[in-house]
């Protein structure tokens, strides 16, 4: 998927104000607009144009854009969003919808446009405030054991002279045992201020789980690897290995090669439906650094026949 560098697309500068990426815009239209332009391709260049005027226009948009952007990423290059790149931004109202960016690209598309937040306000409720929503990055251990968490979320805003700026504020969360990706944790009047004595909208926390060194999350599912001796894997053998909620003892069948996995039903993640914890097999040489070792594995060659290439047809 290819970067697009929305300044540039505008001929602004990134820190621009507010007022001055109006005025890029309106000077951009009159020149590309496809019932007037002369240009060469008018109408995608319009489209392009719309789309940087889109996101640089939205105070919650361009600080999230911008976010990107510090990592320096450069138009055209090969992009995928990292991990998490928008998490801590607290938004306000509704994503965009399949249909509203069908005339944008897959980067616009990939950056702003899931639904999040409350849902469509109803007709009675126009005065209430606003509901907002958020993406928060948890531990794995958190959903295990349940946990309260001190969470500092970025609100943009634009300040006296048009410039985005971040107001920042700290919640203290509590995170329920059992809580999945995707999951949204609603907290009753956090969102925006209601009008004319109206209640204030609710905050949507939309959970994701940060990165982990050892586990991997597929849905309720979660895996790890488990390493084991060449003698363990071919003569079978119990092991002990620490997993997110303790210690288990586990039976590795005899003749087991690397990939194999071992299911621990109902030990993922702690949902009412619970998920499964997969222990991916995977075979450790000890290495050579004695002579006797050298030995060793020089007689384990001459004794064993055993070609591990055979299916290969060598």
């Amino acid at each position: 998927m290819e970067f697009k560098d929305y300044y540039q697309t505008l001929g602004v500068s990134r820190d621009a104000t507010a007022e001055e990426i109006k005025k890029a815009f309106r000077r951009s239209a009159r020149k590309y607009h496809p019932d007037v332009s002369k240009e060469t391709d008018a109408e995608h260049k319009m489209k392009e144009v719309n789309e940087a005027y889109t996101v640089l226009s939205d105070p919650e948009k361009r600080a999230a854009y911008d976010q990107l952007g510090q990592r320096g990423f450069q138009a055209g290059s090969d992009f995928q969003p990292p991990p998490g790149w928008d998490a801590g931004f607290e938004f306000s109202g509704q994503g965009f919808s399949g249909a509203q960016t069908a005339d944008f690209s897959d980067f616009f598309a990939e950056l702003f446009g899931k639904q999040m937040g409350g849902g469509a306000r109803q007709a009675h409720h126009r005065m209430r405030g606003e509901d907002h929503h958020a993406k928060i990055m948890l531990d794995l251990e958190d959903t295990y054991h349940g946990a309260t968490r001190s969470l500092t979320l970025r609100m943009p805003k634009l300040d006296d002279q048009g410039r985005t700026v971040l107001a920042e504020r700290t919640l203290n969360v509590r995170i329920p045992k059992g809580v999945h990706a995707g999951q949204v944790i609603r907290l009753a009047g956090q969102g925006g201020p209601g009008h004319a004595g109206e209640a204030a909208g609710d905050l949507f926390l939309e959970v994701h789980f940060k990165p982990h060194g050892r586990y991997r999350i597929e849905n309720k599912d979660v895996y790890a690897a488990l390493p084991i001796a060449p003698w363990e894997a071919a003569l079978g053998a119990t092991v002990k290995i620490p997993v997110p909620d303790g210690l288990v003892e586990v039976r590795v069948p005899e003749n087991s090669q690397s990939g194999r996995k071992l299911r621990l039903k109902g030990r993922g993640i702690p949902a009412a439906n619970p998920g499964d914890l997969y222990l991916v097999l995977e075979v450790v040489l000890p290495p050579v650094t004695t002579s006797k070792e050298r030995e060793f594995y020089q007689t384990m060659a001459q004794e064993l026949a055993f070609n591990p290439r055979q299916h290969l047809g060598v």
